[in-house]
C-alpha cells in the first residue's frame, strides 16, 4: 500500500478462501490506524507507526520502524499448525 492504511470503528478484515494470517503479509508504507472495536487477520510491514485503538484486535504480526501504539488490544500470534 503506498500510502497510509485505516480500518474504521467495528470494520474486520477477515481471511477467507484457506488463506492463513501467517502467510499474508500487509506492506505499508506509512502509517496504519485501526479504529475501537475492530479485527484484522495478517502480518503487517509499517514503515511509521500502528496505532490501535481500543478493544480491537490482530491475529498475526506487527512489525514497524517506529512505534506501536497498543489501546487494550488483543494480539494472536497466528498460528503455525
Amino acid at each position: 500500500i503506498a500510502g497510509d492504511m485505516s480500518i474504521a470503528d467495528n470494520k474486520q478484515i477477515i481471511l477467507a478462501g484457506g488463506a492463513l494470517a501467517r502467510n499474508i503479509v500487509w506492506v505499508v508504507a506509512g502509517k496504519t490506524t485501526y479504529g475501537a472495536s475492530s479485527h484484522f487477520e495478517g502480518i503487517i510491514l509499517c514503515a511509521t507507526s500502528a496505532e490501535f485503538d481500543a478493544s480491537s484486535s490482530i491475529n498475526g504480526r506487527v512489525l514497524v520502524q517506529t512505534a506501536v501504539t497498543l489501546k487494550q488490544t488483543t494480539v494472536t500470534s497466528p498460528t503455525t499448525a
